[in-house]
């Protein structure tokens, strides 16, 4: 579904990433790993359109994406979930969700459906964004990714900040994504979050990848989770 080959990154005259290549099949969920610093929220602005295009290719259902504008990548099927959030805090949660609600291939992602996965929302439909918990916020900005229809979705650091049980509601939520036929790459500081959810992982260090695998895979190689995961 979603491929990187060799792809470098720079800010100014900063070169952030060297060469990162990964790739996301249908009804996946992979995992982007790394200290701080690694380079992974670039990769996924890379992705989105959100810096220029540099050496290497990103393609989208066999389709080169590098350089489009990030609203065109969104229109074909890719959600993105930024670290921030991005929520419109003047605005009800039911206007978030419903203003930028579009039909997808599948067209699987209604409002009713979002608020039977998302019971919370549904009850403080009518409260500002800047009124929900953090947990809240995170879960408005998935949904309202969820809404455009995406066949992939990208969340960055969805985790960060949140009490253990909302950490735990979220990832029951990205697996029941994936059981509706959204392909999900993350970046996560969580390793014990991300082992639990993701199928395959990729781990960032210096702009470059040095370790792709499964959990199990991961979990044996003392090397990358003591020098590039701080375990």
């Amino acid at each position: 579904m979603l491929r990187l080959e060799n792809v470098h990154a720079y800010y100014g005259l900063s070169h952030i990433l060297h060469g990162v290549s990964l790739e996301v099949g249908d009804r996946e969920i992979v995992s982007l790993l790394g200290r701080n610093g690694a380079g992974k929220t670039t990769t996924l602005l890379a992705i989105m359109g959100f810096l220029e295009p540099g050496p290497g290719t990103i393609t989208y259902r066999d389709r080169r994406i590098g350089g489009l504008a990030p609203y065109r990548i969104s229109r074909m099927g890719v959600g993105f979930v930024p670290q921030e959030r991005g929520i419109f805090g003047n605005l009800t949660v039911e206007e978030n969700l419903t203003v930028a609600a579009r039909r997808g291939s599948n067209g699987a992602w209604t409002l009713k459906r979002i608020y039977e996965l998302f019971p919370r929302l549904r009850e403080r439909a009518a409260f500002r964004g800047s009124k929900l918990s953090g947990g809240e916020q995170q879960m408005l900005s998935i949904a309202r990714a969820l809404l455009l229809n995406p066949d992939l979705i990208i969340l960055d650091e969805p985790s960060e900040g949140l009490a253990p049980l909302i950490v735990q509601e979220i990832l029951d939520i990205l697996l029941n994504v994936r059981a509706e036929g959204v392909a999900v790459l993350i970046v996560e500081q969580n390793l014990r979050a991300a082992l639990r959810i993701a199928d395959r992982h990729y781990v960032l260090s210096k702009g470059k990848v040095c370790f792709s695998g499964t959990s199990e895979q991961l979990n044996a190689d003392e090397t990358i989770l003591k020098q590039h995961l701080g375990v």
